[in-house]
């Protein structure tokens, strides 16, 4: 299993995104990459973190590669835009992908550089190494499973048929 962390905006849609990708064998919301230890949802609203909302998510790299992963991202968000995806505004919602493994950097900077001449504006997602990953709280966990018209900028009609679960 390798793991991934990804972040689109809001993440209960990108969480829910993911889950329907075949290969995906799990998801979690949490908070990526930020100043302060277990920050807490009201932490990035208040800006007192800095963290991104993320997803990690584990894939089998036999089922799905890391390339299929980010071309699925980036059909659900808008890699020009700065702290913001859909009606979601602030540092909390920017766009980023972040990687345990240093193999994968590799992979990555090969995938923007390909994407990079597809858009007029400069591609501004985010691309560190894991620093931090903190759980997003219980409520947060599977949102759009439980709350299934909850609000959300992700278009699943987007995702091709033949990797869908």
């Amino acid at each position: 299993m390798k793991e991934i962390i990804l972040a689109g905006g809001c993440f209960w849609g990108v969480e829910e995104y993911y889950k329907r990708l075949i290969g995906v064998v799990q998801t979690k919301v949490g908070y990526v990459n930020g100043n302060i230890e277990n920050p807490r949802y009201e932490d990035l609203i208040n800006q007192k973190a800095t963290h991104a909302e993320a997803v990690k998510v584990a894939y089998d790299e036999e089922v799905i590669s890391l390339e299929r992963i980010l071309e699925n991202l980036f059909k659900i968000i808008d890699p020009t835009s700065i702290n913001k995806q859909g009606n979601d505004a602030g540092i909390q919602y920017r766009s980023g992908i972040y990687y345990y493994d240093s193999k994968d950097l590799e992979i990555i900077n090969l995938f923007i550089n390909q994407k990079t001449k597809k858009y007029k504006q400069p591609i501004v997602v985010e691309i560190q190494e894991v620093k931090n990953f903190y759980d997003a709280e219980g409520y947060h966990q599977d949102y759009l499973e439980k709350n299934p018209y909850g609000y959300c900028h992700v278009n699943f009609n987007v995702m091709d048929k033949d990797e869908r679960k």
